[in-house]
This record gives structure tokens, sequence and C-alpha cells, in this order.
């Protein structure tokens, strides 16, 4: 996609570039489902549903992370485009200078475009028979209440100068199916429980299990055709074709994105940061995306979602 592209210049013509990827087979009225039965009013880009029960107006934004935006339809087409197409992410600071937007603005932008490149609820495990699914877990900067946060046994970390490890940090749990998709969840606790009941919602049973040496896999692993794993501890990558290195791979560029792009991210945001790296490895290249069709990805899915600046400021748990 070039810089010059019409939608990126014309109010109109990012207008018709949403619609054509939202309504591909005719606009849809938001409210009541109805196909084809609107009619243009007056106002450019705003229609009234015809249909005798309904009659509501509607635009291309409502019923989207976009509804209400007072941005231009223009900056938002660039926005996902620029946060598509950025390996490691673009930050809010980069996004106001570039979009001469307010900072204000582009930080709630980011955050509604990562709303929208979140998968919403995949259907369907990762994996399947003959196929590899490789599971970790990695720890990403300090938690907000370290009071609260336990080992698996229930000690409570020990706060320690320098010390290495989960201590008070925050866990990240990735599963990564090799050669294709990856599902990434950010939790409170790393432990027992919590890591199993996420490998079995999301893996198919018929998949071989690879992990390394975590005793947060041995149990779990029984449940699937096979559970191999390698020996980090000992200096084992790899042995034959089991290694866990997709999921170290994931892992290399989330933190690289939030450490060298976002550098500060309140616990509380984790999860849509989270959202955004994984949708990004599930468009990459080797699986045939091209730039413009993770952008185009990203803003199809705009649709059902919908996030208030309040809801911003609001701790949301994330579904396991």
């Amino acid at each position: 996609m070039k810089f010059d592209a019409p939608q990126f210049r014309d109010e109109t013509e990012a207008r018709r570039y949403i619609e054509a990827l939202r309504w591909p087979g005719g606009r849809v009225c938001p409210k009541c489902g109805v196909i084809g039965a609107e009619y243009e009013t007056k106002r450019e880009g705003r229609y009234r549903c015809g249909a005798k029960e309904c009659r509501k107006d509607f635009t291309v934004t409502t019923g989207t992370v976009m509804e209400a935006t007072h941005i231009k339809l223009t900056v938002w087409v660039m926005a996902f485009y620029l946060m598509a197409s950025s390996k490691k992410g673009m930050s809010a600071h980069q996004l106001h200078r570039t979009l001469d937007v307010t900072y204000k603005s582009a930080w709630f932008l980011c955050h509604r475009i990562r709303l929208a490149m979140a998968n919403g609820g995949l259907v369907g495990p990762l994996g399947g028979s003959g196929q590899v699914v490789e599971a970790d877990e990695t720890y990403f900067g300090r938690v907000s209440n370290p009071e609260t946060r336990s080992r698996t046994t229930g000690q409570p970390y020990k706060n320690k100068k320098n010390q290495r490890g989960p201590a008070n940090k925050r866990a990240v749990v990735a599963l990564v199916e090799r050669g294709g998709q990856a599902r990434v969840f950010h939790v409170a606790e790393a432990d027992r429980v919590t890591v199993e009941k996420i490998v079995l919602k999301n893996v198919d049973p018929a998949s071989r299990l690879h992990t390394d040496e975590s005793n947060l896999y041995k149990r779990v692993g029984a449940e699937f055709a096979s559970h191999e794993s390698v020996k980090h501890t000992a200096g084992e990558y790899v042995r034959g074709d089991v290694h866990n290195n997709s999921a170290e791979n994931f892992f290399s560029v989330f933190k690289r994105g939030m450490t060298g792009t976002y550098q500060h991210c309140d616990e509380k945001h984790l999860h849509r940061y989270v959202s955004e790296f994984e949708f990004r490895f599930n468009t990459r290249t080797k699986l045939g995306y091209t730039d413009t069709q993770r952008a185009q990805r990203a803003i199809e899915g705009a649709e059902g979602k919908r996030l208030t600046y309040r809801r911003t400021n609001e701790v949301e748990q994330q579904s396991v």
C-alpha cells in the first residue's frame, strides 16, 4: 500500500474503503441486521435503515471501535496500517507526531486498534493429529500489586535486590502451533492450575505437546498424543524436532517491542499489548499476509467491539 493512496488523503475515499471491508455484500444495518434496505440521508456517509421496525441512522463506524470518533477516517486508516505493519509496534507518541493528533487521542486510538486486533474468541483448538504445539511462559515487568502475588506453593515471593526469575513479575503464557497460529494470555499467576486450564482449552488432544522442563506441564502433558520436552538447564534446546523455539521467538519479538517501542505499560493494559503482538504473529508474512492485508484484517476486526475512554482505565480480566 502506497502512502499516497486515496484512502489516506480523502475522507470520502477513506469511508468507502472501510465500507468495502465491512460490508462487501452490501450495507448492513448495525441496529437490526437488515441488508440493503438503507437509503442515504442529506449528510454524506450517514444512512437510514429502511426497515419499518428500525428506521435508525447509522454510519460505517457505528458498532465498531471507531464509533462516536472525532478523529478523521483518513487518520484511522493510516493508524491501522502503521500499527499493523510495524513488527515491534508503534508507540502513541510516534503516532502523535506522525499523524498530527494530540497525544491523548493517539493513546486512545492505539488501544482501540489493539481491541480490533484481539481475536475475540477463536473457534477450535490449536494443533491436531501429527501437529506440534509449543507451550511456554515468560515473565515481563513488575506486577502492580506484589503483596498479593505468591508462588505456586502458596508461599509469597520475597523481594530481593536484583532477583532474577518470576518473582513479582507479570506472567505471559503462549501456545504456538508450529508453522501456524499462536494464542497468548496475560495471567495473574502462571501456576499449574491456570496453565493446565489454558492448555486443555486451547490445544487439540491429538497434538504433540512440546515444552521445556517446567513442572507446570508434566501432569497436563499426559492428556495429549505425546509430551516431549527439552531441558534448558542442561543446555539442551533442540533434540531432533523437539524444541520450544517458536514460542521463544514470539517472546523475543514481544519483549523487544515492549522494551524498545512501548517502554512503559501498566499491568491492567498488558493483555491489549499481548493481543497486538499475537495478531501480527498470526498474520505474518510467512503465512501469506502483506502489510496491506494485515491492516485490512484489523479494520475488519473493528466490528462489534466498543471501547470507551473510561474502560481503558479500568482493570479488565482476560478470559482464559
